[in-house]
């Protein structure tokens, strides 16, 4: 299949999947989503494939839900917009094939959220982690709420969320947010050679080992799904509205005109 959105690699057991968007930091619209989903499905399907890699071109990893796209939904297209993203959640979680995740660059918002879907992550020294929603009136109920308190702690994952502050690959090592840093040049030779060892491991033990770390699945799904509802709350409301417009215009948002 061709894909618009990302680049599609498979070799000596291993599948790369690369976000193609680099003039838009790799963010991420409807297509992204699809091609993604389809992409991991083809890698899941296929029996020769033991380990998927997932990376960025250019500057990030990604930085999230395309804000051009965002800002047109409301409360139904959103609702559909949630399912696709639920949909490539569970394709990440439920596939029997570890994915390893070569933080590239910015990491930010939903490209976090991508980021922590995979099993493991090895980032490049100019990484940057980050979420992003309160930022731009939105929330990161896309497994922000759900995934980072269980990597960093509660009180971490707290400040991550509601401040929107941006850490380096080296503090979120620290944090337990990743696995491993790297220097930029060596992100791809190291996220292969962790890939080949995986390849050395019984497939069977790989799947029966990713089933059983992610045991809380069903519960994850239900927090997606219950995080979705809330989502249809946050596209096309006014505060929503106000965090994007300021977001395109290049201007700090006014949220305080919310709290009279």
């Amino acid at each position: 299949m061709t894909y618009k959105d990302i680049m599609y690699h498979a070799q000596d057991g291993i599948v790369e999947i690369t976000l193609n968007r680099p003039e838009k930091l790799n963010c991420f619209r409807s297509q992204t989503v699809r091609d993604l989903t389809h992409a991991i499905t083809e890698a899941d399907q296929d029996r020769t494939v033991g380990v998927i890699i997932l990376t960025g071109t250019g500057k990030a990893f990604s930085v999230g839900g395309d804000i051009d796209e965002l800002s047109q939904l409301n409360r139904e297209t959103g609702r559909q917009w949630n399912q696709r993203l639920i949909e490539l959640a569970m394709k990440m979680r439920g596939t029997a094939k570890p994915l390893i995740a070569a933080v590239n660059g910015f990491c930010i918002a939903g490209g976090n959220e991508l980021n922590m879907f995979c099993d493991l992550t090895i980032a490049s020294d100019r990484a940057v982690f980050g979420q992003a929603g309160p930022k731009i009136g939105g929330c990161p109920l896309w497994g922000g709420t759900q995934l980072l308190p269980r990597l960093v702690g509660d009180k971490r994952a707290r400040e991550i969320i509601m401040l929107c502050l941006q850490y380096s690959a080296q503090e979120a090592l620290a944090m337990g947010w990743i696995n491993r840093v790297v220097p930029h040049e060596d992100l791809m030779l190291a996220a292969r050679e962790w890939a080949h060892i995986i390849l050395d491991r019984a497939p069977q033990s790989i799947a029966l080992a990713k089933l059983s770390v992610n045991y809380e699945s069903d519960a994850l799904y239900a927090s997606l799904a219950h995080g979705g509802a809330l989502l249809e709350f946050v596209w096309g409301s006014e505060q929503f509205h106000e965090g994007v417009s300021a977001f395109k215009d290049k201007r700090p948002p006014n949220f305080h005109q919310f709290r009279h």
